[in-house]
């Protein structure tokens, strides 16, 4: 039999292996072999070993072999693998996702990725402290719009479980505490991951049922992937569930709001419209706006929350006050 597959396999494996071996650090097999695991190359660790140590006798990796587990890494003055390496530019990006994306990548994928992580905290910590690229991470920062709170704290292999059963469409197994303390364990088809500000939302479908819920990731006590398979249903589109107002606590009903607000309060409001339809008429000292919108509870929060500086509120003739708050706080276990 022609032997071409198992080299052409060998050769792609020694290449991710150079690929992720840093130069700063050293890294173990058992490191590399979780690595490639996650990005979806399945090798048992006694290959990864083997295939390291004929690395090391053909590149310019040294192996620390002091204690075990050993650690490899490339020679400090060697040229490494002759293949494109990050430019600052691409370092910065890796770094910024890094930061600003983890909690919406899969948990398999930024583990697959920690080397490239590491390459680009190399590139962009170089000892020159006037370039470009380092000072940027400095200049640039998100910045919270109302007061900012620390982030709940998720219990641990809950963010792993869920992102990877989301990422890979399997059932997923939680044990969950609601809002009101209530205990209940569940098998859930996760559908999307939301940020909230410093928060998680998981937005799924219980076993048997075909309504969408909302769960706190920091209210999730325990989390199994299961190895289940299920179809993503047809019916079911993030975007569309948070335009119409889920995450704001709401059913998805439009209605055409009014309302009379300060002229310096509402300034904003001529900078960042509610709606694409907005419409401002100014007044001596106030203004008043109208816009198509989704009636939510986070809708009703907002206005209450300018006080005395908004008033004349009208929702297509509904009264302020009605029952959306309280129907749609029914349908969200967070």
């Amino acid at each position: 039999m022609p032997r071409r597959p198992d080299t052409a396999a060998t050769t792609v494996l020694a290449i991710e292996l150079l690929r992720r071996i840093p130069r700063n650090r050293r890294v173990t097999a058992s490191e590399l072999h979780q690595q490639l695991r996650y990005a979806g190359m399945e090798r048992d660790l006694r290959t990864i070993q083997r295939q390291l140590e004929m690395l090391c006798e053909h590149f310019d990796i040294e192996r620390d072999d002091r204690s075990k587990p050993y650690g490899y890494r490339w020679k400090l003055q060697s040229g490494g693998l002759s293949l494109p390496a990050l430019s600052e530019q691409e370092a910065l990006l890796l770094l910024l996702a890094d930061e600003h994306l983890r909690h919406l990548l899969p948990s398999s994928v930024m583990k697959s990725m920690a080397g490239f992580f590491q390459q680009a905290r190399g590139k962009i910590g170089l000892p020159d402290a006037n370039r470009p690229a380092r000072q940027w991470l400095r200049k640039v920062r998100v910045v919270s719009p109302t007061q900012p709170t620390l982030p709940p704290k998720i219990e641990e292999g809950v963010f792993e479980a869920v992102s990877n059963a989301l990422y890979a469409n399997f059932w997923l197994e939680l044990d969950y505490r609601n809002a009101a303390g209530k205990f209940q364990s569940a098998c859930v088809m996760p559908l999307g991951l939301a940020q909230q500000g410093v928060r998680l939302y998981l937005v799924c479908r219980y076993e048997g049922y075909s309504e969408e819920r909302i769960l706190a990731l920091h209210r999730i006590q325990s989390a199994r992937v299961t190895i289940r398979p299920f179809e993503p249903p047809a019916d079911f589109d993030l975007e569309r569930y948070d335009g119409d107002g889920k995450f704001g606590f709401g059913n998805g009903k439009r209605v055409r709001l009014r309302f009379c607000i300060d002229a310096e309060t509402g300034l904003h409001l001529r900078e960042s419209p509610l709606a694409a339809d907005q419409e401002v008429v100014v007044r001596d000292r106030w203004l008043e706006v109208a816009a198509t919108v989704v009636e939510t509870v986070q809708l009703h929060r907002w206005l209450r929350g300018f006080g005395p500086k908004v008033w004349d509120v009208r929702m297509d003739e509904e009264e302020e006050g009605s029952d959306a708050e309280a129907d749609a706080l029914r349908h969200v276990l967070s």
